[in-house]
């Protein structure tokens, strides 16, 4: 069933706007592990809603909420909406985006293992290996169709916020040896610096490239990432 989210922005802790000739701002309560809406599957938005003022002020709420708490990405149920919407920032240079509706697709069977956070569960790091190369369709906040080939870092970022949409922690993914409260994280660095042997989901090969390239929406997978492989390459060996 799709969703129209102008009758479901009703947020659980409504922050008042501040109010200034031509500008809005909100900053939304961020949900922490517990609420049931963490661990719901969203529902998908109506893409006859994306271009509704209703929509956009929720994109822009996201948006505010993320820079306040300096998130490099942040997913509606984590702010009590239980909808398929993402926001992220994948280059620094190109800004935040707005994923509507977003459809992973893995395209390597080699991982990344990063540490990871999140403003869900505030005060924790772990480790999580996931994979290092993904293929990503979604509308966008004008309600185009668009697709990525992404890798490395941005592949990471991407992956942990839609978990988020099917109701999955970063927690859920991590191996549980390394997770630590942040002060004991910076105090004495990532857990598996101890182990005796290396971790299983890290191998000897070396590490990807951070890589966003753009793609036609209409290939599938498998064309997107023929078309991006040269474009891959070129960022491995940088």
């Amino acid at each position: 069933m799709l969703v129209r989210v102008p009758t479901l922005y009703v947020p659980r802790y409504p922050t008042p706007p501040l109010s200034f000739p031509g500008v809005s701002v909100a900053i939304l309560k961020v949900a922490q592990m517990g609420p049931p809406v963490l661990r719901r599957v969203a529902e998908p938005v109506d893409p006859a809603a994306i271009r509704t003022p209703a929509f956009r002020r929720v994109c822009q709420d996201l948006l505010d909420t993320m820079d306040e708490y300096d998130g490099a990405g942040l997913a509606a149920p984590q702010v009590h909406l239980s909808v398929r919407v993402v926001v992220l920032t994948l280059d620094g240079s190109e800004g935040p985006e707005v994923w509507v509706n977003p459809v992973l697709t893995p395209l390597t069977d080699r991982t990344s293992a990063t540490y990871e956070g999140c403003l869900s569960v505030e005060g924790m790091r772990g480790r999580v290996a996931r994979p290092a190369r993904i293929h990503v369709r979604f509308l966008d906040d004008e309600g185009a169709e668009r697709a990525y080939v992404l890798q490395g870092f941005p592949a990471v970022v991407a992956q942990h916020e839609c978990d988020h949409l099917d109701g999955v922690l970063y927690i859920d993914k991590a191996d549980p040896r390394t997770l630590a409260f942040l002060p004991e994280f910076r105090k004495f660095g990532r857990m598996d610096e101890y182990e005796d042997a290396p971790p299983e989901d890290l191998d000897d090969e070396p590490e990807l490239g951070d890589a966003v390239i753009e793609v036609p929406a209409d290939l599938s997978a498998a064309e997107a990432l023929a078309l991006a492989e040269p474009h891959l390459l070129s960022s491995e060996e940088e």
